[in-house]
């Protein structure tokens, strides 16, 4: 799976979450862009990780801060 499709599944699994529409990029943060607290980042990796069948370890999420970080990592575990 290419990076690109990695981020097109990525961005579906988003949208319901971004409840104001923020236009997301490769430098777009959970936190203070798209305003994720605690809970709806942990529904969302939970997401992330039923789509694509993998574990997101706390110490993967703490290193993930923006978008482009997150579909790096996923694109990577997705691969092995």
């Amino acid at each position: 799976m290419t990076r690109d499709q990695v981020d097109a599944r990525i961005r579906a699994i988003a949208e319901p979450f971004n409840k104001k529409g923020v236009e997301i990029d490769e430098d777009t943060t959970f936190a203070g862009d798209l305003e994720f607290d605690s809970l709806t980042v942990m529904d969302f990796v939970a997401a992330i990780e039923d789509e694509f069948d993998i574990i997101i370890s706390m110490n993967q999420q703490a290193e993930i801060e923006s978008w482009g970080d997150l579909v790096d990592t996923v694109a990577k575990m997705a691969s092995q």
